[in-house]
């Protein structure tokens, strides 16, 4: 069974870090790339991050260069996103996803698998 199950989500103040991670099963983890995406409610949903198949590869929207990093820890077959210096526009929920491509997809139909999400509040 095809999974990514995403943690570590919760309420943090501005200024504040939180790491994400998201625990894939049921596939070759080292076959694909993943990304990190997030929805904040009446809006679309946002790429914000990510990292492709060996790794080598990062990409990120303007929103959040130099405050998140995606990174990919083969061993455990899990991908985390730490994200730095939070605004409350970073307050959304956060979906961890997979793609097959050798490149970094942004767009949402280049991933083929999703997690359920985890919330993410950045409040005083």
């Amino acid at each position: 069974q095809v999974q990514l199950v995403e943690s570590g989500g919760g309420l943090v103040q501005p200024g504040g870090s939180l790491r994400l991670s998201c625990a894939a099963s049921g596939f070759t983890f080292d076959s694909y790339g993943f990304g990190w995406f997030r929805q904040a409610p009446g809006e679309d949903r946002e790429f914000v991050a990510g990292i492709s198949r060996d790794g080598r590869i990062t990409e990120y929207p303007d929103s959040v260069k130099g405050r998140f990093t995606i990174s990919r820890h083969s061993p455990t077959n899990t991908v985390f996103l730490q994200m730095n210096s939070l605004k409350t526009e970073d307050t959304a929920v956060y979906y961890c996803a997979a793609h097959p491509s050798p490149w970094v997809p942004r767009r949402m139909d280049g991933y083929n698998t999703w997690g359920q999400g985890t919330q993410v509040t950045v409040s005083s």
